[in-house]
């Protein structure tokens, strides 16, 4: 049987994985350069070429080529070969500067720079000024947001919920459940205009308003299929029906895994005794500002990039039967979402955003946190 030539074994220095790791997850990484990073921190496990590429999506002659590079030139051998051309123009030092005044400083009078202001301030192009931004991965004119948890149990209970991600338990059925309230029937107030051949669709700015309604949605982990029912209002009364309506469809045989955030109408009275009569439930919550972590908030997304934001609806009847139907299709062809980042990963990256939140912001952090503040 022929098995080709034996692979060179990619052993790395404790030097080299440090350096490796923060180029892998440091966020301002070039997203090659972290993806080449993770093929040889992976080939430095003891995984083979296959095993690589299966756990990171790729192909495997990109991770035959990072092999062969690395084991080659190290860690030079990650970073793109200089191209011939023309000379360069902008010095090392130049480009330094550029990347420190983007980073330590602002214009006058304003929050961020732009290609323009700091071309001026610096003397080179806007071109040259956009290269610089896009080779350091630099966006001033873009910003996100992020909330860390203040919750005691924050390490339990993510531990808990990636856990039952990443290794479901068997005999069992996991249901990620939460309300998307307040849902709005709105209207145009004037017809919209079809796309046409070099013409976006067009519509009103304005709109009419024509009712709410809330839908309480439990996906199932393993299939993605959803169970959907709408309500008026989102009360504890209305989540039990929703919670009855789950009972009858999930067989009596099997356990059910409920993920919630931590919504007070979960956490009733009126809840606590319907759980307490039924133990096939388990209960198991979000952190505290830590939503995202469940999987039905995906889907929720979806319901609203693809069928209600650039919906129009004359009244809340039209709304609900039109995600009745964006339901049923989805359930004829559901395509499970696939969660990959462990629980070590998840609070890692929490601990980073936390350590560069207070090396910027050492005294508002600490007065916040001591009610030391004005």
């Amino acid at each position: 049987m022929r098995t080709g030539r034996p692979k060179q074994p990619l052993v790395l220095t404790e030097e080299e994985r440090a350096r490796l790791q923060s180029m892998a997850h440091r966020a301002r990484s070039q997203p090659l350069l972290a993806r080449r990073a993770r093929v040889v921190l992976a080939c430095g496990d003891g995984l083979d070429n296959e095993a690589v590429a299966r756990k990171l999506r790729c192909s495997r002659g990109m991770v035959v080529k990072w092999r062969a590079r690395f084991l080659k030139q190290r860690l030079e051998g990650l970073y793109d070969e200089p191209r011939p051309g023309a000379p360069r123009k902008v010095s090392d030092e130049q480009v330094e500067r550029v990347v420190i005044q983007t980073l330590e400083s602002t214009p006058r009078g304003q929050t961020h720079w732009s290609t323009r202001e700091l071309a001026k301030a610096t003397g080179l192009s806007r071109m040259t000024i956009s290269r610089i931004w896009h080779a350091f991965g630099l966006q001033p004119h873009r910003t996100d947001s992020f909330k860390l948890s203040p919750d005691p149990l924050l390490i339990e209970k993510v531990r808990d919920i990636a856990g039952l991600y990443i290794n479901p338990p068997e005999h069992a059925l996991v249901l990620c459940v939460d309300e998307k309230s307040q849902i709005q029937a709105l209207d145009r107030t004037q017809p919209l205009l079809p796309m046409q051949p070099g013409q976006l669709e067009r519509g009103t700015h304005d709109y009419k308003r024509h009712g709410t309604t809330s839908l309480f949605a439990a996906l199932d982990l393993k299939t993605s299929q959803v169970i959907g029912q709408f309500h008026q209002r989102h009360r504890s009364v209305e989540f039990r029906r929703f919670l009855d309506t789950i009972e009858a469809k999930v067989p009596a045989e099997l356990d059910v895994h409920l993920i919630l955030d931590n919504y007070s109408t979960h956490k009733t009275a009126l809840i606590r005794n319907w759980l307490l009569k039924r133990p096939r439930f388990h209960v198991h919550f979000t952190p505290t500002y830590g939503s995202w972590l469940n999987l039905v908030e995906r889907w929720f997304a979806e319901l609203t990039n693809k069928r209600i934001r650039r919906g129009a609806f004359r009244s809340v009847k039209e709304l609900q039967s039109a995600i009745r139907e964006f339901i049923a299709v989805h359930n004829e062809n559901p395509k499970p979402f696939v969660w990959t980042r462990t629980a070590d990963q998840i609070l890692d990256s929490m601990a980073r955003y936390a350590r560069r939140t207070l090396a910027s912001h050492p005294s508002g952090i600490n007065s916040r946190i001591t009610g030391t503040g004005d």
